[in-house]
């Protein structure tokens, strides 16, 4: 399931109630948006063939040696 936050328009502006909906969503997304762009930094994942299991333990080591450089 894919949750997606309110648009306003320009007859329709957003409530207190959807700004709040947009914000909580925003704080959820954003570490993963940041994780991700991290992750990209590895050129190996642009070559990765490998069993998806596989690939899954690489990026958590990958996602831990990140944080470990982007939190000194």
């Amino acid at each position: 399931m894919v949750v997606t936050g309110f648009h306003a328009s320009r007859t329709h502006k957003l409530t207190p109630l959807q700004k709040t909906a947009n914000r909580v969503l925003a704080v959820g997304h954003a570490p993963v948006e940041h994780g991700s762009a991290h992750l990209k930094n590895w050129r190996i994942l642009t070559k990765l063939r490998t069993d998806p299991a596989r690939a899954t333990h690489l990026l958590r080591a990958l996602l831990v040696l990140t944080n470990l450089e982007v939190n000194r």
